[in-house]
């Protein structure tokens, strides 16, 4: 009888993605509405992906994986 897979958490992987290195990319956050009080170049940072860190990392990797 086969064996039942853990699945993994769909949210997380539309969300987070795995760099070559085994990092963790995500976006930033405040992209999404009232930009007319933002600052051309506030918006232009928050454009560009980061990583996670530390326990967070931990964590994503956990659900992304199962």
């Amino acid at each position: 009888m086969a064996k039942n897979k853990m699945k993994s958490h769909r949210g997380a992987c539309k969300r987070f993605k795995l760099t070559g290195t085994g990092k963790v990319k995500r976006h930033k956050a405040n992209k999404s509405h009232i930009l007319t009080k933002k600052s051309a170049k506030r918006k232009r940072g928050l454009r560009k992906a980061t990583t996670l860190t530390g326990g967070d990392q931990r964590r994503i990797k956990a659900v992304l994986s199962k």
